[in-house]
């Protein structure tokens, strides 16, 4: 039996993996703080070790730099945070196997601990020689299985399989590639499930989020800085092109870039060299570049708010993700992965929904397409007693609702029509008013603002509007 070590100060972490792994036979100790586990080390080797970056009495790099000098060739997988990654790949080139990124999913890490424990010694984990060869592979943010919000999960409708054919079509090429699509449908997964599929697969994959870029900074972050190079530069930083360098980079929201930005990334994508602010070295670069985008990029390049060259670049091959509402035939499949993945986190079995949670799903128009529906699932699990359905009662208002308005207006219809054939005007504008913003919300994406700037009314009007629709 494989001894696991699982450091963290969240407590409920080191319970609910000892429960998980301990299922699937490891012999599984904890340790809620650096000081304790390096007590744990010195009395006894550990197989493999999963270590908290951020930890309250020391940090990743710390523990892993004793880690190796008390047991070489114990295995150690870093557990981090998104805005931690770049130093999580730092650390697999100092001698971590792979990190993996909270939320924790157990079924990620469960394939993340076999791969590394099946891993042949003589490829890098050789006892008593004080150093362990880096794995280069590297999983950005999310895991191609369970993703952060969304997962790569086979679906069996026509459209989930034409998307698969594409995928596998255009994955073992090196391609750049747009994936479109509304939010939440798995745009990062997709990527992920790309690059696994890939030449590249043995490399860094790495996920941006340049929405989430400010246009000051934007340039730091994608292509690094020398020290000194500005106002705050106090040391050298790689930039997520370098990071990625061999692998594969998803700009995700790259619609979001300023036009200043996009210039200097045509010009990286052109050369295939990177310089970092401040440098007058290039660094060559074998880049894949996958990009995502919730919006229209072509649309965008005709409002002149995303350069035409640069879409041009990225365009080899295309990709859309269909919204979870077109895949009717999907969503209990979906559903059930996702409950059945939670239960096991949980540690309860909850053998599936009631009837009238499944009409609610086949019915619901899921705004947040797959993301949405994982988050559901999660709270309806949280919520299920042990052994039981999930019921409606486990679902959020939102949903327990929705149908509520259409009925009713039917109802009304049909009153007036069984009453004297005459329509009842106030009826027929409800109606009418009720097709016309959830159109308009479909369209962008439920996004009240840009909606309500289509409708003409402000922000408050429209949501009050949609509360008493039941469209919140």
């Amino acid at each position: 039996m494989k001894k696991v070590l699982v450091i963290d100060d969240e407590v409920n972490i080191g319970v609910l993996l000892t429960r998980f792994l301990g299922k699937h036979n490891f012999d599984v100790s904890t340790a809620v703080s650096g000081a304790k586990a390096l007590e744990m080390l010195k009395e006894r080797f550990f197989d493999l070790i999963l270590c908290d970056f951020r930890l309250e009495d020391t940090d990743g790099k710390e523990m892993l730099a004793k880690i190796k000098e008390l047991h070489p060739s114990s295995i150690v997988i870093i557990i981090t945070g998104y805005s931690d990654i770049k130093i999580a790949v730092e650390m697999i080139k100092m001698g971590a196997y792979d990190y993996i990124s909270k939320p924790l999913y157990p079924d990620e890490i469960l394939e993340t601990i076999h791969k590394a424990l099946d891993q042949p010694r003589e490829e890098g984990f050789q006892r008593n020689s004080g150093e362990q060869a880096p794995k280069k592979e590297s999983k950005g943010s999310k895991s191609v299985s369970n993703g952060n919000t969304e997962g790569y999960i086979m679906g069996e409708s026509e459209i989930s399989q034409e998307l698969y054919r594409q995928i596998d079509l255009v994955a073992p090429t090196n391609f750049s590639i747009i994936l479109f699509g509304e939010s939440g449908t798995g745009k990062e997964a997709v990527a992920q499930r790309i690059h696994q599929m890939s030449k590249r697969k043995d490399k860094p994959f790495v996920a941006v989020d340049c929405g989430s870029l400010t246009k000051e900074l934007a340039g730091s972050e994608l292509f690094g800085h020398e020290k000194g190079s500005f106002t705050g530069a106090l040391g050298t930083k790689i930039g997520h092109f370098e990071t990625a360098n061999g692998g594969t980079l998803l700009l995700d929201e790259v619609a979001n870039l300023s036009y200043d930005i996009q210039v200097s990334l045509l010009r990286v994508v052109q050369e295939r060299k990177v310089k970092r602010i401040g440098s007058t070295k290039e660094i060559d670069l074998d880049v894949r570049i996958v990009v995502a985008s919730n919006e229209d990029l072509w649309e965008a390049v005709g409002k002149g708010k995303f350069r035409e060259d640069l879409f041009h670049r990225f365009n080899e091959f295309s990709i859309y993700l269909p919204p979870l509402r077109e895949r009717e035939e999907d969503i209990m499949l979906f559903a059930q992965h996702f409950l059945e993945s939670t239960s096991r986190e949980l540690g309860k079995e909850i053998p599936g929904f009631d009837e009238e949670v499944i009409d609610c799903f086949e019915t619901y128009h899921w705004p947040g397409n797959i993301r949405e529906m994982k988050n559901v699932i999660r709270r309806a699990a949280l919520l299920t007693p042990e052994g039981k359905t999930v019921s409606m009662n486990c679902l959020p208002l939102e949903m327990a609702t929705t149908g509520a308005v259409p009925e009713i207006m039917t109802s009304m219809s049909m009153e007036t029509a069984e009453d004297d054939n005459t329509p009842n005007l106030k009826n027929v504008a409800l109606e009418a008013e009720y097709e016309t913003i959830l159109k308009v919300l479909k369209q962008v994406n439920y996004n009240k603002t840009k909606a309500a700037k289509i409708l003409n009314i402000d922000r408050k009007t429209l949501y009050n509007k949609m509360k008493a629709m039941n469209l919140t």
